[in-house]
């Protein structure tokens, strides 16, 4: 019998080479969102009270400033771009964590 201990490694330095560069698996972005209360709104791939994440993704794509502008409205909320639902501020949501949530929803397909 032959174990396969040199993968363990590997595999925890590539992890820690992801997270080196800001890319954590896209689950536990989805998990985050449902700790801040995001998928009580919204869904990665459907309209729910808000558009879908994969949308809001197609909509701002190449847009220099869509971390910004949208980290800002996750925290302060917002209205009529999607309709006439409007976006309730999150304050239990820091804008480093804002930014954070942006960041995994811009990069959904």
């Amino acid at each position: 019998m032959t174990h396969r201990t040199s993968s363990i490694p590997t595999l925890a330095a590539a992890l820690v080479a992801l997270s080196a560069f800001g890319a954590p698996p896209a689950f536990a972005q989805a998990d985050f969102a449902q700790k801040k209360n995001c998928m009580a709104c919204h869904a990665v791939d459907k309209k729910v009270l808000g558009p879908a994440y994969k949308d809001v993704a197609a909509k701002y794509a190449g847009q220099k400033d869509a971390v910004d502008k949208l980290s800002a409205k996750v925290v302060k909320g917002g209205s009529g771009v999607w309709g006439n639902v409007p976006m309730p501020a999150n304050p239990q949501v820091t804008d480093a964590e804002a930014k954070q949530l942006v960041q995994w929803i811009l990069t959904l397909k």
